[in-house]
């Protein structure tokens, strides 16, 4: 081989060479190494001086690297220094080649995760270019995913959320400045550090590992939990957002307040006018596909994340600092954002069953009928009561939601309103109600209108199943009147329920079982499969061998059936389908023989909708109706939530009740429209198809004749019959006489 052409020009065949045979050209290497130390010096000191030999010799000693550990030793701090020390000044395309070096050595092995992601944490916030950035977050979050995909990295994932943690708190001590207006009128007042951009990825980083299932852990959650402290607002509205459950991808510091919403007629024109491209069809159908899921999602309402909030370190703590923040900055944050700290506040009081008494006064000035986005605040008023409230904190806002809402000086949708918003209140500590407030309220059962009349009879029927005693003899009904009159009275405030001493609808269960045989059926052999399972790289389930099926002791089962107190008849008899069921509180032994499976609760949920179904069939009253009917919403629910998930919460759906349908957006007329169509006939007239032997239309001649008389007064032939003199009408007249004697012979 030619040393000759061992040049630097020719620094490709030198490093194809030196991966063959890294001995025999270590000489031709530690020249190009000298010759890239003294590049560095001058580079260091003028950017734009032999920025393009800089970058290739940096490829260069980045492929071999690994071959001369020793000798390149230094080389990764010098591209981290240079990146983190003189970011700024560096051109773009210097930036990209050093970062796309850095992760190259890391894929060879040269450097660690941790020292990449060491450099790349810092480079989020300072990074101006969308393609660098996106590839900055893409390499970040695939290193840690790839770390963890075996095994928990314990190791990175602490040192990385130490990380997080410091970009977080590194502005945590900046002033509140709010989000109404004043962001906008004063841009660099947030702006004067970093601090809120680092705190801002620290956040959305945070949340889109938890999302992939990466990190599932305490710390994650407290990451977030306190950016809702954090003073930058957008840091506090992520973090409140992902506690909330809603799915918005915040992209750091490109998400401005962008408008959501997608002109669809304006769209199809602009594909109309302008050529016509397969990649311009295919951006129109990704941002109309990408529209129509927002809009769905907005419409579905978001799941609360409960797994993050169940996580929360003191969550008594964290409810009170939410509602410090709340009080404290009151006039400085803009309404969303108030409803927004409101709504966590609801959610971790009634999951952790929190006292924030002061809460409920702090709402009061929100329950007026003309307060904007008054169903979201009267949701997360209702959703952040629960069973140890006190009731006299609830007493004041139930009479203000009373006098504001719930009288004839206002429009019937607030009526309703004002009457679910107590209702749901209610549901949660009955003993919040007045008696001869509720006496008032459930007289609106009358109204005409369908909301108000549902809203008040859903109100009388709660309070005849929790405490009958609040209403008058004649509005108690026939099985809450024989309930006091057999000496049953409601649970005082403070008293828990009795535990649970059976899975309801487990009888039920051991009845089809033994029904189909003693066996398991074969359907059950991969209930699992479908369900979501412990992840088995988790600490907890890695050593576990799966799921043990226990055999049955080959005992005798008790060959009845399920039977519920609530099924009865009005009368007091059991339905004619379960006349014979005399043991209703009967204990199954069958979860204790066995291990219940997704695939059998789903199928216990189906046994009593099936079971409450034919005791309404077969007469079982207004209980078995009930029953039948909140059996049918929990399923819905289940439903619309998926297998596992927390059951239904308050929504601004619960509070405002049924209403009169919404008109029709044009999408949706015209897909009417379209059902109406299918198995017809192509629109147009058919005239002359279907009366005639052979299809043909009709001739001008005939279609002038059946014309009406003011539609051809001023056609041309009309005006020239007004026109002819005498001899002319002779003539005609005679014609006509002559065309009716050969016609007639």
């Amino acid at each position: 081989m030619v040393r000759g052409l061992l040049r630097t020009s020719n620094l490709p065949h030198l490093q194809n060479l030196i991966k063959r045979d890294p001995v025999s050209y270590r000489e031709e290497f530690l020249q190009q190494w000298n010759h890239y130390e003294s590049i560095r010096q001058i580079f260091q000191i003028n950017p734009a001086e032999q920025a393009t030999h800089f970058r290739e010799l940096v490829t260069f000693v980045s492929q071999v690297a690994k071959f001369y550990p020793a000798e390149t030793s230094d080389f990764p701090s010098h591209l981290s220094s240079l990146l983190l020390g003189s970011y700024g000044s560096l051109p773009p395309d210097i930036r990209h080649s050093l970062i796309q070096n850095l992760v190259m050595l890391k894929n060879k092995g040269v450097v660690t995760s941790f020292e990449l992601l060491k450099t790349l944490f810092p480079l989020l916030p300072r990074t101006t270019s969308s393609s660098l950035r996106a590839f900055i977050r893409r390499t970040i979050l695939t290193d840690i995913k790839t770390a963890n995909q075996r095994t928990r990295n314990h190791k990175l994932n602490r040192a990385v959320q130490a990380m997080l943690f410091g970009m977080i708190e590194r502005g945590m001590s900046g002033a509140v400045l709010g989000d109404k207006g004043k962001l906008r009128n004063n841009p660099g007042a947030e702006r004067s550090s970093d601090s809120g951009d680092e705190a801002m990825w620290a956040v959305v980083l945070t949340k889109e590992l938890w999302k992939k299932g990466v990190w599932d852990d305490a710390k994650s959650v407290a990451i977030v939990a306190s950016g809702c402290f954090h003073p930058v607002t957008k840091v506090q509205s992520a973090s409140l957002h992902f506690f909330l459950g809603d799915d918005e991808e915040s992209e750091g510091s490109e998400d401005e307040s962008e408008d959501d919403t997608v002109d669809v007629k304006s769209l199809e024109h602009k594909r109309e006018v302008k050529k016509k491209t397969r990649s311009g069809d295919k951006k129109m159908r990704k941002v109309l596909k990408a529209a129509s899921k927002k809009r769905k999602r907005k419409g579905a309402g978001n799941t609360p994340n409960f797994p993050a909030i169940q996580l929360l370190h003191d969550p008594q703590s964290f409810g009170e600092k939410l509602y410090d923040l709340l009080q404290k900055y009151d006039a400085r944050f803009s309404l969303d954002h108030r409803i927004l700290v409101m709504q966590l506040l609801a959610r971790v009081t009634a999951l952790h069953q929190l006292t924030v008494l002061s809460f409920y006064t702090y709402a009061l000035k929100y329950l007026t009928r003309h307060q904007l986005r008054v169903p979201a605040i009267l949701a997360a008023l209702a959703q952040s009561v629960h069973a140890l409230t006190p009731p006299d904190a609830l007493t004041p806002a139930i009479r203000k939601l009373a006098h504001e809402f719930v009288h004839p000086g206002v429009g019937p949708e607030v009526v309703a309103a004002g009457l679910n918003a107590i209702r749901e209140i209610c549901r949660r500590q009955p003993w919040a109600m007045e008696e001869d407030l509720l006496g008032d309220l459930i007289t609106y059962g009358k109204s005409r209108d369908k909301g108000v009349m549902s809203a008040a009879r859903g109100l009388l029927q709660l309070y005849r199943e929790v405490n009958p005693g609040m209403l008058k003899r004649r509005e108690r009904g026939k099985a809450a009147s024989m309930g006091l009159a057999q000496g049953t009275q409601p649970a005082p405030f403070g008293y828990a329920e009795k535990p649970a001493v059976d899975i309801e609808g487990v009888v039920l269960l051991e009845d089809h079982l033994r029904t189909h045989g003693e066996d398991k059926p074969p359907s059950d052999e991969n209930d699992w499969e479908g369900w979501e399972l412990e992840s088995a790289s988790s600490d907890d389930s890695s050593d576990s061998g799966g799921w043990i099926d226990v055999e049955s002791d080959g005992g005798d089962h008790l060959s009845v059936s399920d039977s519920e107190d609530e099924d009865k008849k009005s009368d007091g008899k059991l339905p004619p389908n379960e006349e014979s069921s005399t043991d209703a509180n009967r204990t199954s032994t069958l979860a204790t023989t066995k291990i219940l499976t997704p695939a059998d609760f789903a199928l216990i949920n189906d046994l009593r909708l099936q079971a409450a179904t034919k005791a309404v069939e077969s007469g079982g009253g207004s209980a078995a109706k009930r029953k039948l009917a909140s059996l049918e919403a929990a399923k819905k629910a289940a439903d619309s939530s998926g297998p596992g998930d927390t059951p239904t919460f308050v929504s601004e759906n619960d509070i405002l009740g049924p209403r009169k349908k919404a008109k029709a957006d044009y999408e949706e007329r015209m897909a009417s429209i379209a059902r109406g169509r299918e198995g017809r006939e192509k629109f147009g007239s058919l005239k002359g198809k279907r009366k005639k032997e052979t299809a043909s239309s009709s001739t001008n001649r005939e279609k002038a004749r059946n014309k009406p008389i003011m539609m051809i007064m001023g056609s041309k032939g009309v005006r020239g019959k007004k026109k002819q003199s005498l001899r002319e009408k002779q003539k005609r007249l005679r014609a006509h006489i002559d065309r009716a004697k050969k016609g007639h012979h």
